[in-house]
């Protein structure tokens, strides 16, 4: 079966030109390796960074600990499931550290 790519598949789709590489190169791999629920994830998780990104310099910083929450559940959850999710963690300590 062919490797799945931005032309043979929606959520890859959709988010090439939303997402970072690193962050769109793991779709890419968890869509290829028919984990399409956890690719979700990661795009969730992607997304709630940059949602508590924003909370911290709106200066709301319960709404950001609460998002940092979420955050890290998912990506408990990933890990619990073999993914790699390196960056997907330095990007929450980033922000966590802002707080």
């Amino acid at each position: 079966m062919a490797k799945k790519n931005s032309r043979n598949n929606d959520l890859l789709k959709d988010t090439k030109a939303t997402t970072s590489p690193k962050v769109y190169s793991l779709l890419v791999d968890l869509v290829n390796q028919d984990k399409e629920k956890l690719a979700e994830d990661v795009l969730k998780i992607d997304y709630l960074i940059t949602y508590a990104s924003k909370c911290v310099k709106d200066k709301d910083l319960r709404e950001a600990k609460s998002t940092l929450t979420m955050i890290k559940n998912r990506i408990d959850k990933l890990i619990e499931n073999n993914v790699e999710v390196e960056y997907l963690n330095e990007l929450y300590e980033k922000v966590n550290s802002k707080i």
